[in-house]
């Protein structure tokens, strides 16, 4: 499986998710929320941040089902999805994932068929070969 690489402006995001926490980089002048997480506010200018905590709530805003050919590391569980998830108190905000039966459950372990633009998710942390990362559950069964 590939793992994220971070770097120094994102290592505060995966530090919380290692937490169980799910964070947004803000400006710690002017407030606004950003990501990806960089070191300079591009509302402001301000190279001021904070991390600030979000509820975890969101929605799905797009999805595709991968087909072959795949990466060979992804290639047997497919299919499988890849989401973009609008963060429910920041709807600018959108994190990639994959919707997931539990926490750590396969990347194949929910039917196609049950992914709709809009539905409600809530995050979920899981540790991948040494590194936590977010995932989401559907919020209605």
């Amino acid at each position: 499986m590939l793992t994220p690489v971070t770097d120094e402006d994102g290592a505060p995001f995966w530090e919380y998710a290692a937490q169980g926490e799910l964070r947004v980089q803000s400006c710690a002048d002017c407030g606004e929320l950003r990501f990806p997480p960089r070191p300079c506010c591009p509302h402001c200018h301000s190279f001021a941040s904070e991390w600030r905590p979000m509820s975890g709530r969101g929605r799905i805003w797009s999805y595709v089902l991968p087909h072959p050919p795949l990466l060979p590391e992804y290639a047997a569980q497919a299919p499988y999805n890849a989401v973009v998830v609008e963060l429910a108190e920041a709807p600018r905000i959108r994190l990639v994932g994959n919707v997931v039966a539990a926490p750590d459950a396969p990347l194949n372990s929910v039917d196609p068929s049950r992914l709709r633009i809009g539905a409600a998710v809530k995050v979920a942390f899981a540790e991948i070969d040494g590194v936590v990362v977010p995932r989401w559950l559907l919020e209605r069964g």
